[in-house]
Order: C-alpha cells, then sequence, then structure tokens
C-alpha cells in the first residue's frame, strides 16, 4: 500500500486517540478483524430476513438487544427509511465491499448506494444516542471524498449502520465535519514520533498500548475502593 495514502482505519484512530495512531502505524499489529465482526457486519444485508424471522429465531443471531425490541427497533428504522425512499437502496446497494482511493486516503466502503452516489459503513458496535462518534464521522467523509474523488463527483452525505442495534443514520458532510476530517488527516501524515497522551483516561481502559504509552488506568477493583 502506497504510504503517500492514509488508510481510513488509520484516520479513525487518529481521530479517537492520535498517540494510539502512532502505536499502531509503528509497531507490528493483526489488522485482521475477529470472524465475530465479519458476522455482524453481515446483518446488514439481512434486514428483511430479521424482521419476517420468527423472534425466538433470532436468539442465535449476533444482535445486541433482546430479539423482541431488535426487531421493533429494525420496523421503526424500516419505516422511517422508507418515507424517504431510503430502504431499499440501504438494503440493495449498488456495490459491496469496494477498496476506494482518493487524494489523500484509502480504504474499503462497506455499501456503495447510487442516484446519488454515497458511502455506507457498517459499524459493530453500539451506537450514541444521537448521531454518530466523531471517529465514524472522520471515517464517512473520508469515505465519501475517496468516493467522490474516483467518480469525479460531489458527495455530501453519508450513512452509518449499526447492524447490531437495528439503527441506521444518515450523515450530512457539514463544513464542520470535513474540518475534523481534515484535521485527522494531518495529526496521521504528520506523525513522526508519539504525541500527547490523551487527557481522556477513559479511552486507555481497553486500549492495548496502555502499559507502552505509560499511562496508568484504574481497574474496576480501584473504582470499587480496594485497590
Amino acid at each position: 500500500m502506497s504510504r503517500t495514502h492514509v488508510t481510513f482505519s488509520d484516520l479513525r484512530t487518529a481521530a479517537y486517540c492520535p498517540r494510539k495512531c502512532y502505536y499502531q502505524r509503528t509497531r507490528e499489529t493483526n489488522h485482521n478483524p475477529p470472524p465475530e465482526i465479519e458476522t455482524i457486519r453481515a446483518l446488514a444485508t439481512q434486514y428483511e430476513r430479521l424482521l419476517e424471522s420468527p423472534v425466538a429465531a433470532l436468539e442465535s443471531e449476533p444482535i445486541a438487544r433482546p430479539p423482541a425490541n431488535y426487531q421493533r427497533t429494525l420496523a421503526d428504522t424500516r419505516e422511517r427509511l422508507e418515507k424517504s425512499d431510503e430502504w431499499k437502496r440501504l438494503c440493495n446497494p449498488t456495490q459491496q465491499n469496494v477498496l476506494v482511493s482518493g487524494k489523500d486516503c484509502r480504504g474499503r466502503v462497506h455499501k456503495v448506494l447510487t442516484e446519488p452516489l454515497e458511502p455506507v459503513l457498517v459499524s459493530t458496535g453500539s451506537p450514541p444516542e444521537q448521531g454518530v462518534w466523531e471517529p465514524q464521522t472522520v471515517h464517512a467523509v473520508a469515505a465519501a471524498k475517496a468516493l467522490a474523488w474516483e467518480h469525479e463527483t460531489v458527495i455530501e452525505r453519508a450513512w452509518l449502520e449499526y447492524p447490531a442495534h437495528g439503527i441506521i443514520r444518515k450523515i450530512e458532510l457539514t463544513t464542520r465535519r470535513k474540518a475534523r476530517y481534515r484535521r485527522a488527516l494531518r495529526t496521521v501524515q504528520e506523525l513522526d514520533g508519539p504525541p500527547a497522551r490523551t487527557t481522556n483516561r477513559s479511552k486507555c481502559e481497553s486500549c492495548a498500548f496502555a502499559e507502552e504509552c505509560g499511562v496508568r488506568t484504574r481497574t474496576l477493583r480501584s473504582l470499587l475502593g480496594f485497590g
């Protein structure tokens, strides 16, 4: 892979924690997603089946909500998107798992929609109460810019799917969101040493580089007052 292109993964990580991005880029790490990640992503192509299945059948699916709650949430999502004629586009994308390269960044887009041309990213995690997480915003802008570069057009919207929760959200590519993307891009391009540690120590709790980074994380024992 050309080092002139920043990967979507690096941009997303830099938006979350620049120091973690530095460690990932300079240490040998396994970038292949575990099998359960692909299993969850596969739900994004099976919405109609999941809606039509008996509730009991969903017990064996990799969903993050109780089956009845999941079906209600997904049904609400379908109803909302059917009103804007977006449901069919999202359930029947023109392309899937497409590698795209733009002027500055490259990576895979999980779904590509047409008329209009828009990227869809599939998250295996949980959504925030409203909108999408900031690192995902940066990822979405990067995907839109790369796709737009390849097709020589302008893209002003992207989508984030949280299939394990039955939630789909659209992202307008506002000036503020594009600015966040540019900041993350500059951060990655200028990485020549470990950046300052994040002040948000909650980000360090599950970080594989916490010990090397030298931060102290509070264990459950210490949080309960036993350590």
